[in-house]
């Protein structure tokens, strides 16, 4: 049993670059998704928000849609 453990320690440490390497592209990955959430529902919400200015009429359709295009220029 010693033996496959020293294998696989062995193995690990021989290849320590691609691990740490993998492990920042995992990382990466996961935090990139996560922004791409973040922002993604904080899109909607001023979306939704605008629509309800506009429909209890504090603020016209012209100058909703023009916020909104605003906010797609970036």
């Amino acid at each position: 049993m010693a033996s496959i453990a020293e294998q696989l320690v062995g193995a690990i440490a021989g290849n320590m670059f691609w691990v740490v390497a993998g492990c920042i592209a995992i990382v990466a990955v996961i935090f990139g998704t996560v922004s791409s959430m973040v922002i993604n529902s904080q899109r909607e919400r001023t979306k939704r928000e605008i629509a309800a200015y506009i429909a209890e009429g504090s603020m016209t359709p012209e100058q909703g849609e023009k916020i909104l295009k605003a906010n797609n220029e970036d």
